[in-house]
């Protein structure tokens, strides 16, 4: 009998994963995605690096990640996490590539993520954006009320990933993730 991870309760926590010692070829990444879901991002902990698509590729040898854009402050922080969810779980000899290219798209975004997002009070950016969108030409949904009633305020956010936005109809500010 193989071990391996018990189900994931509906909207509970990730599922501890079977440990590494345990696990024959071929299940290693299921087992480091159970973990990697549990490592939020820095700058935005509501959300996982599983969540946000920075885990682009999970092999028996490696994980390869992508940050959100070349010169993402928060690069060295989520490796570094990454590697200690790892270390931590008997994970020690897999690597850790970074990958540039392609770029981060922000439709790598789970829906799971994109729902995280909002409730935490950022508006997520819609899959499959166009040009408009990239440019904040769209409005974008209040994450409180859900008015389209919004306005850009400053292209700058609480972090380089983020834009400023306020809400015309309930007057409340809120963060919405940049398109790209």
């Amino acid at each position: 009998m193989t071990a391996q991870a018990p189900p994931r309760p509906a909207g509970g926590p990730p599922a501890e994963p079977a440990p590494a010692s345990s696990l024959i070829a071929g299940q290693a990444p299921a087992a480091i995605r159970a973990i990697l879901s549990g490592v939020p991002d820095p700058e935005i902990p509501c959300v996982s690096v599983i969540d946000l698509g920075i885990v682009r590729a999970i092999e028996d040898d490696h994980v390869a990640i992508t940050p959100t854009y070349t010169g993402c402050p928060a690069t060295i922080a989520i490796e570094r996490a990454i590697r200690e969810a790892l270390d931590s779980n008997g994970f020690g000899a897999i690597r850790i590539d970074t990958s540039l290219s392609p770029p981060w798209s922000t439709d790598w975004i789970s829906d799971e993520g994109r729902e995280k997002l909002r409730a935490y009070g950022i508006a997520p950016p819609p899959k499959g954006a166009g040009a408009a969108a990239l440019k904040n030409e769209a409005s974008a949904q209040c994450p409180r009320c859900g008015s389209s009633n919004t306005e850009e305020i400053s292209r700058f956010g609480a972090t380089p990933c983020k834009a400023l936005w306020r809400c015309l109809a309930c007057a409340e500010p809120f963060d919405r993730f940049k398109c790209h």
